[in-house]
């Protein structure tokens, strides 16, 4: 069984567009496990307008906190310690619940030249923020990823510094032993895409670009673009 978790170079790069792209195109569940800020609303809650997956494959955070800060001082602030052995638990469920439904990804969302469809299901896991926030006193989202042991990937964006964010990422996950599927960059980047992957080493999946106004539609159309990269993968 094949999930990914996806995780960037920082806050505000579309770590959420890109796990709703990804979960689009490959009929996936999705899991936010950490969330921290929920007004005007929290990214299950968006993702979930944004696809055309049934409802019931958006699975509820594992902790939902009401500040919009890292979410250790989040969970300090309301009295919740973030224990990623709970999250790794509600993993577990999630993954013996596909087991019990015993169902293939509908066959319309697959391309039809000779792709095998997988006979599991894929969970998009969704971080907060980028490798180093810290979740508790002692652990950041890189020791949840181990702990989870599922591939990772990177989501950049263009903006003055994204150069040295994106390979201190690929530094930290190096350090950690992660296994890194390959970047989604995301908005418009020039040349930067091709030195962010020389420098890092890990490859290009897709790129994303920048529309004033993403909806399901916009969300579906890349969604088809990146799949038969997406699928290479698996």
């Amino acid at each position: 069984m094949e999930h990914f978790f996806i995780t960037g170079i920082g806050t505000d790069v579309g770590k959420t567009l890109a796990a709703a792209v990804i979960t689009q195109a490959l009929g996936a569940h999705y899991w936010k496990p950490v969330q921290a800020g929920v007004d005007p609303g929290t990214d299950s809650s968006w993702i979930a307008t944004m696809l055309d997956q049934p409802a019931g494959r958006i699975h509820p955070e594992t902790y939902r906190l009401k500040t919009p800060a890292s979410p250790h001082i989040a969970g300090r602030n309301e009295g919740v310690w973030i224990d990623t052995g709970h999250i790794y638990d509600q993993y577990l469920e999630i993954c013996r619940s596909f087991k019990k439904e015993g169902r293939e990804p509908a066959e319309d969302q697959w391309p039809k030249q000779g792709v095998r469809v997988p006979s599991e299901h894929f969970l998009v896991i969704e971080g907060a923020g980028g490798l180093m926030v810290p979740l508790n006193d002692q652990e950041f989202v890189a020791d949840l990823i181990s702990r989870l042991g599922v591939r990772v990937i990177l989501v950049s964006r263009n903006y003055l510094g994204s150069i040295n964010h994106s390979l201190l990422t690929a530094l930290v996950c190096r350090q950690y032993g992660l296994p890194v599927a390959g970047w989604i960059f995301n908005d418009q980047y020039m040349q930067y895409e091709d030195e962010i992957v020389r420098w890092s080493g890990f490859p290009k999946i897709a790129s994303i670009p920048y529309t004033p106004l993403v909806d399901k539609e916009f969300i579906r159309e890349q969604a088809e673009r990146i799949r038969p990269e997406l699928l290479r993968l698996l």
